[in-house]
């Protein structure tokens, strides 16, 4: 039982490149024979090789040699909402997901929703089109559950409001920044059950992480939980940046002029581990921090493509 625990820490069984995947396959894809690499379209827990060790070294250090232009730099920092507007802008009618791995990788989320579990209050920070408010009310047969979804972007709050599914008894989406100094208005202090936080701390600065986690605790009750999700050190879309990308270390901007960052598990679990001050403990406790790593594969052009992934469990002490 230990060791199927500290596994569980440790890895995660969640694919999102194939969401259609039945919960039977997640994690169970493991790669024996190296010539059969191309008889299916993705393994579960790839170990790299030293080939790919090193190609990762040659990518990352190619990226240091031509980040981007110290004069080009400070648009990226003053201007991050214009970005993520314009990104919305363009795939409003496209970027609406279905997260059906939600319910194997995060099964807490959706005890919320449970016709017994009581008042329940959820909140997605970074919430996009509402990928994960949507499905979670829809499942819900909780009458007391209430679910807060925000976005730096007020367009894709707009994407969310738009949406047929959308009602205000249940739900509310409003503008906010995470790195904000100041927790919403709309939600009270140590309030909050959970916090869903998928692929959106990589797209703050690392001067705003603190902050960041410093608002997550203040909106969480006592033993509130955040299920976190991100990228991790050296995925794919990490190595495939072209010169003129990196704004910092491990710190770069998409074509879009959105940014995003590439973790490792130890800086995530120090950040959500840290004090608030000297006087005070850790404000969090690591309940999983797992690596991630998939091999997709495409078995027409004969192609491995290795994702990283970050997944954690992170509860408020």
């Amino acid at each position: 039982m230990a060791d199927a625990q500290n596994k569980k820490t440790s890895s995660s069984a969640i694919d999102v490149a194939d969401a259609t995947d039945s919960a039977a396959k997640f994690g169970s894809r493991l790669l024996q024979d190296e010539e059969a690499v191309f008889s299916q379209n993705a393994w579960d827990h790839v170990e790299w090789d030293e080939e790919q060790d090193r190609y990762a070294q040659e990518r990352i250090q190619k990226h240091l040699s031509s980040p981007v232009p110290e004069e080009e730099q400070e648009q990226y920092y003053a201007q991050p909402a214009h970005y993520w507007n314009n990104f919305y802008q363009k795939n409003e009618n496209r970027f609406f997901k279905d997260r059906n791995w939600l319910r194997l990788e995060f099964p807490e989320l959706f005890l919320t929703a449970d016709a017994d579990a009581g008042k329940k209050t959820v909140f997605e920070v970074g919430c996009g089109a509402g990928n994960t408010m949507f499905p979670l009310l829809q499942e819900s047969k909780n009458p007391n559950l209430f679910v807060y979804a925000a976005d730096f972007s007020s367009t894709a709050v707009q994407v969310v409001q738009n949406n047929p599914s959308y009602d205000t008894s249940r739900s509310l989406a409003f503008v906010w920044d995470l790195a904000s100094p100041d927790i919403p208005e709309h939600i009270q202090p140590e309030s909050l059950d959970i916090i869903v936080l998928i692929f959106v701390l990589s797209a703050l600065t690392p001067e705003q992480w603190e902050q960041a986690i410093t608002n997550m605790y203040k909106m969480l009750k006592p033993g509130g939980l955040v299920l976190f999700r991100d990228y991790g050190r050296h995925d794919l879309a990490q190595l495939r940046f072209k010169e003129k990308r990196l704004l910092k270390e491990n710190f770069y901007i998409r074509g879009d002029g959105t940014r995003v960052y590439f973790f490792t598990p130890e800086e995530v679990a120090g950040l959500f581990t840290s004090k608030a001050s000297e006087e005070t403990g850790p404000r969090f406790e690591v309940e999983q921090n797992a690596v991630d790593r998939r091999m997709i594969v495409n078995r027409s052009r004969k192609l491995k493509m290795y994702r990283v992934w970050l997944q954690g469990k992170f509860r408020k002490l």
